[in-house]
């Protein structure tokens, strides 16, 4: 089950061992919501739907959910989000919510995923996605398995 908590800016996993792991993350700059074009993190009860990257190098770049290029700092563009190392690809289970409609996650790409911002982990930052260090998704990762629970929460 993984807990994310808007206000703390943490991402709480409990792995199969009964133990609880806590990550830093940055959520969406636009604060929260649930519409398609809002750049908003959305709430409510999601799984996760696709893994993707699990044997890339960290800071693989992916651009359609495919592997790119290996990012790097001559890369950087202000103005593009990466998605970097990891991807979790998550749907909604809230019809009306985060489900169908206009309000659909997984149409949304609503993803956990690698930054090549790492730096403003800990804020709101993101057009959306949850946004993890690379090392951090990477693991987080590894220790996910597909339809996993994913609470996105105040």
């Amino acid at each position: 089950m993984i807990d994310i908590s808007i206000n703390e800016q943490l991402l709480h996993h409990r792995r199969q061992s009964g133990v609880w792991y806590s990550y830093a993350i940055s959520t969406a700059a636009k604060g929260i919501g649930n519409l398609r074009g809002s750049l908003q993190t959305p709430l409510g009860k999601h799984l996760i739907a696709t893994k993707i990257g699990a044997e890339a190098p960290i800071y693989t770049a992916f651009r359609a959910r495919q592997p790119f290029t290996i990012f790097s700092p001559e890369h950087d563009n202000p103005n593009r989000d990466w998605i970097l190392s990891r991807i979790l690809w998550l749907s909604g289970c809230e019809t009306g919510k985060n489900r169908r409609g206009a309000v659909d996650t997984h149409a949304r790409y609503i993803y956990i995923h690698g930054t090549h911002q790492e730096q403003l982990i800990g804020t709101p930052a993101s057009h959306g996605c949850i946004r993890m260090c690379n090392s951090d998704i990477i693991e987080l990762f590894n220790h996910t398995k597909l339809l996993e629970k994913v609470m996105i929460r105040l």
